[in-house]
């Protein structure tokens, strides 16, 4: 790995994103990328604040001459989404990203890849770094937490920064984003009684694997299989068919991304075990006929297990499987005013069985603030009746499109120039910390943009190298380009 993505251009940029590989940080861990940032702004003498969540602020004064260029707001998060496939042994809190260059991609084995947002920080360490750009006054931004629930930006108080303007490094095409859902978290917790488990019953460990997965919003509408929904539908079928008890579920790991692999222990009849396992292989080949075109990898597999652990009560094996069975799941409504874009969406994201009880994590996202509201209601309905207590996370707003953005007039502005044509301008449907920070300062003019970044939250993540390079070109000529004070 060594050296090879420095090679890139702009190498200052992935020099930046090549030790940021090799610093562990996934959400609420992000300690050695704080002080990575910390070390370099003090090896550069740049003054730092850092305030009581642990944001940093690092400010570049404006070159000679440039000082009366408006300031300007860099901004991204530090942390990653700590994906990887169920076969990958990697620790998210040790271990570096295992990095590696594919054509015009740069992707991970079997792991997130982190440029998510690691490309956005990269680019503003560059900028700090670089002298002989001639810019204006610069605050660089990089929050905590932002993969869990922006935390960070929601931390944030009035008067920490001074700028007027923000550019948010973290979207993941090359358009311009104006615009961005809110969203909210639903949580359900269902308490079984647990009983021996019945005589004459065998243990099976079934898994559902080889699913894409992907962020719970910008990949919601791409047709995915959710790796919960489809288990609960074969238990479902297993249960009438051939009264199979459950021990336990599990599926998902991150509220915002796309289950990929879902684990549930089950007992059935010993007279019943060769039924079962054609049923499961007849009910693999239906779902792939149903997927395949999208889901080329969907397996299921069924092991015998030698564990002795008790099963769930019928009543409440009852409510948890039809709770996750008819609770929606996708998108709810597409935009009528911006083509393409998903307007309300709700994810089924995450199962676990715990000695407390079995938990569940949905996510809801919707530009409508109106629309999260009732999609949350009905999520939460759909659970209640099937006897399981619910509680909701704290609720983050959306960002409301300004198309008479001062960032947006100077990025079409610089993207026509170089490019020859019309940037794309859209809204995203997934929580950039914009909506926040916008909702702390009011006043501010922001845009979003970013390089191309493909599957993030999943083992899939890539970044194309060459729109990085087209990336950091307009940052710098935007930079050089805002308006005087």
């Amino acid at each position: 790995m060594a050296n090879k993505l420095a090679e890139l251009k702009p190498q200052i940029v992935w020099k930046h994103f090549e030790n940021l590989c090799n610093i562990p940080r996934p959400s609420r861990h992000e300690e050695k990328a704080a002080e990575y940032v910390l070390k370099f702004a003090k090896d550069k003498k740049l003054k730092t604040k850092v305030d009581s969540f642990g944001n940093i602020v690092v400010i570049k004064p404006a070159s000679p001459g440039k000082e009366k260029l408006t300031p300007v707001v860099l901004q991204g998060h530090l942390d990653i989404v700590p994906e990887k496939n169920s076969d990958v042994k990697h620790d998210f809190l040790k271990d570096p990203v295992d990095y590696y260059i594919d054509g015009d991609w740069v992707k991970a084995r079997g792991t997130t890849l982190g440029a998510d947002n690691g490309i956005g920080v990269a680019s503003t360490l560059a900028i700090l770094e670089s002298d002989d750009l001639n810019l204006g006054p610069i605050e660089a931004l990089f929050t905590l937490d932002e993969e869990t629930g922006l935390n960070g930006a929601q931390a944030l108080k009035p008067g920490f920064l001074e700028s007027k303007i923000l550019f948010n490094l973290d979207s993941e095409d090359e358009a311009l984003y104006i615009g961005c859902a809110g969203g909210q978290n639903t949580y359900a917790t269902y308490k079984p009684k647990m009983e021996d488990p019945p005589a004459n019953t065998t243990a099976f460990a079934i898994t559902i694997k080889g699913l894409r997965g992907g962020h719970s919003g910008l990949d919601i509408n791409s047709g995915r299989g959710n790796s919960i929904k489809i288990i609960v539908r074969l238990l479902l079928e297993l249960r009438d068919k051939y009264n199979v008890r459950l021990v336990s579920l599990n599926g998902g790991s991150k509220h915002n991304a796309i289950p990929r692999e879902s684990f549930a222990l089950v007992r059935v009849s010993n007279k019943n075990v060769e039924a079962l396992q054609v049923a499961i292989s007849n009910f693999e080949a239906m779902v792939k006929n149903e997927i395949s075109f999208v889901e080329e990898g969907f397996l299921v597999e069924v092991k015998k297990s030698s564990s002795k652990a008790k099963v769930m009560d019928k009543k409440t094996t009852n409510n948890l499987l039809k709770g996750l069975y008819i609770v929606a799941n996708g998108v709810q409504k597409m935009s009528m005013e911006i083509d393409g874009l998903v307007q309300t969406s709700t994810n089924l994201a995450v199962v676990e069985t715990k000695p407390k009880g079995v938990f569940v994590t949905t996510s809801q996202r919707s530009s409508i603030e109106s629309e999260k509201r009732d999609t949350t209601a009905m999520v939460t309905t759909v659970f209640q009746l099937t006897g399981a207590e619910v509680t909701h996370g704290d609720s983050y707003p959306g960002w409301q499109p300004d198309l008479k953005s001062v960032g947006l007039k100077v990025l079409k502005s610089e993207f026509k120039k170089k490019y020859k044509k019309e940037p794309e301008i859209k809204a995203i449907h997934a929580g950039l910390e914009c909506g926040i920070i916008k909702e702390r300062y009011p006043d501010m003019d922001m845009i979003s943009f970013g390089p191309t970044i493909m599957n993030p939250h999943s083992p899939d993540e890539k970044v194309q190298i060459s729109t990085v390079n087209k990336f950091w070109d307009l940052l710098v000529n935007s930079l050089k380009n805002v308006p005087s004070i």
